[in-house]
């Protein structure tokens, strides 16, 4: 068993390498999808990266916050899934403002894009968390 990794480096660690992952996929994704040259689509990414990094350290201190008062501890399932649509759900309301400006697109095509990242980060951010939380143990709030 690894040893529990102090709060905030985890949350640092965490958040670094799930964004890092984030960009190289989006960036190529969206230019690909909206006719946008890569260089354009990448600060983009690297934009909605910092919006999420930013959001990721803050979810996870008031989520980790939450679940050290709960009387059943570990992630089950069911947490992982709710911490997923909340982290997930929070960055489609903050980004597709962001989106709909830089791709000069409406918000609804903002939205239905948003949609898809969604859907792919939602599994991405389960899986992540999951593999991330394997390599590196559980965080104190979760520990048995």
């Amino acid at each position: 068993m690894n040893p529990v990794m102090k709060p905030r480096r985890r949350r640092v660690l965490q958040a670094i390498l799930y964004e890092v992952f984030a960009i190289a996929f989006v960036g190529p994704i969206l230019s690909i999808i909206f006719d946008k040259p890569l260089s354009s689509t990448i600060v983009l990414a690297i934009i909605f990266s910092s919006i999420a990094l930013t959001w990721n350290y803050i979810y996870n201190s008031f989520f980790e916050r939450w679940e050290s008062r709960q009387t059943v501890r570990g992630r089950s399932f069911i947490r992982r899934f709710f911490h997923g649509l909340g982290f997930e759900g929070g960055l489609v309301v903050m980004l597709v403002p962001v989106m709909a400006l830089w791709l000069d697109i409406t918000a609804l095509n903002a939205f239905i894009a948003n949609l898809g990242f969604f859907v792919f980060f939602f599994i991405y951010a389960i899986v992540f968390t999951w593999t991330f939380d394997r390599v590196f143990g559980l965080p104190e709030s979760a520990v048995e």
